[in-house]
């Protein structure tokens, strides 16, 4: 069984929740659903700290709730479930195009391929075309999830770790592992160093969605849940040194 650093080709998944923008950030005038300059440039930062330490390859999977969260009810009509996915989906691309340029401006290469095609914004995703572009250093970010409604980013993480047959698919969350209940309530619950996908989809864990769980068994690709929280948390983890929960 490897080491989490021997691991040369990774999936990175992170939340959009984490490019919010907040009024502390030096940005008074910043909305809540607003995209986080400071944000963007941490992740820059640590991407390039790592990628300076150790060469290895690198997808980036981003949600979009900093964005779209779907709307309330309440109003003269309903969003359709379909649409709803669709906006989201959107919104993931805005998040992909402005981390592309913030790990640009660190001196990487990066590039953002869409599951729905862009002409002029991003180009469709084709796996022929992905993996030389990752041997060659490109740091490639995968935009609006599956391209389908009804499967979350999580499930797109999964996809594309498969896809490009990652080692390794990251999930940077607000908590530092995987639990056996949720730790904000239950003072007693166990952080796992190391747990098997059965035993996740057995006890419904909250990890990533179960299809997401299930579609990373299959395909045989481990996942670390690690904490984003502090300050250089992802070059760590990037480097094989995150202190989360390995699922096997």
């Amino acid at each position: 069984m490897k080491n989490l650093s021997e691991y040369n080709r990774i999936l990175l998944k992170l939340s959009g929740e984490v490019f919010r923008a907040k009024p502390d950030e030096g940005d008074p005038g910043a909305k809540a659903d607003a995209l986080s300059a400071a944000m963007l440039a941490r992740m820059a930062r640590e991407i390039a700290a790592a990628r300076r330490e150790r060469n290895f390859e690198l997808g980036i999977v981003i949600g979009g709730g900093n964005i779209f969260r779907g709307l309330s009810r309440g109003g003269d009509f309903e969003l359709e479930r379909t649409t709803g996915d669709q906006m989201g989906m959107l919104a993931t691309l805005i998040n992909c195009l402005a981390l592309r340029d913030a790990i640009n401006a660190q001196g990487l290469s990066a590039e953002v391929f869409s599951a729905v095609a862009i002409p002029g914004v991003a180009p469709a995703i084709s796996a022929h075309s992905l993996r030389p572009a990752l041997a060659a250093g490109t740091i490639i970010l995968f935009a609006c999830g599956t391209g389908s409604p009804f499967f979350t980013t999580d499930t797109a993480a999964a996809l594309r770790a498969a896809e490009i047959k990652a080692d390794i698919l990251y999930k940077a969350t607000k908590v530092d592992g995987v639990y056996s209940a949720d730790p904000a309530r239950d003072p007693q619950a166990k952080r796992y160093e190391s747990i098997r996908y059965a035993e996740v989809l057995e006890q419904r864990l909250a990890v990533m969605d179960l299809t997401a769980i299930s579609f990373c068994m299959e395909n045989k690709v481990p996942i670390c849940v690690f904490s984003m929280l502090d300050e250089g948390a992802v070059t760590k983890a990037l480097l094989g040194q995150a202190a989360g929960t390995v699922v096997r």
